[in-house]
């Protein structure tokens, strides 16, 4: 395999990680350091985004991308690049391969450009904004990891622009069963269940009920 086929080491596990990590350029073998290198990678992504570097207009499919890149392109080839592998979780499918480049750019042109930039926004128009957005992106699973936490951080970045502070996604997780419900009702476009979470997730931020 070229050492320029990207697509190919989407799939490829690490040598001597018993297939539990992939492969990646610090030759780390163990999950739990993949996670805790991914992790503070995370915290400077969110530092660099929120503090010095907040998008204050529409958000593109190459923000996006490019958030992904400088999260995880210390660590794997392939980050910022959509991925090239089908994926399913807990059951559920994501999106065919095949389809993420089409479906990506409807996602900027449906969502991304009608949601973003929020700012201005009350909370009715915020809680909407995010839950689609968060909704469409997720079933779309465009990359090949981190697609939770980049929706995340998409939601965080919204709540910015309109002058909230990062949600709680405490609840998320303690509830995991319900969100994943919330999830799937947008392949019918309900997103109330999903506005529900959000709506929590703001908590009592400026523009509280």
């Amino acid at each position: 395999m070229s050492r320029y086929d990207i697509n190919g080491l989407q799939n490829t596990p690490q040598p001597g990680s018993d297939e539990d990590v992939l492969a990646n350029k610090l030759d780390i073998v163990h999950r739990a350091d993949i996670d805790e290198a991914e992790l503070v990678l995370l915290k400077k992504l969110y530092f660099s985004i929120l503090n010095d570097h907040l998008p204050m207009g529409a958000i593109t499919v190459p923000i996006l991308k490019g958030w992904h890149r400088q999260w995880l392109g210390n660590l794997y080839t392939w980050a910022g690049f959509e991925r090239s592998v089908n994926m399913s979780k807990d059951g559920f499918p994501f999106a065919a391969a095949d389809r993420i480049p089409a479906l990506m750019s409807d996602f900027e042109c449906l969502y991304l450009h009608r949601y973003t930039s929020c700012t201005g926004y009350g909370r009715d128009a915020l809680i909407e904004a995010i839950a689609v957005t968060h909704v469409e992106f997720i079933l779309i699973h465009p990359f090949r990891e981190g697609n939770g936490r980049i929706a995340r951080l998409l939601a965080d970045v919204m709540a910015a622009q309109a002058g909230c502070g990062p949600l709680d996604y405490s609840q998320w997780e303690a509830q995991r069963p319900r969100y994943i419900q919330a999830i799937q009702a947008g392949l019918s476009e309900d997103y109330s269940k999903m506005c529900y979470w959000v709506d929590i997730a703001l908590g009592d931020g400026p523009n509280a009920r």
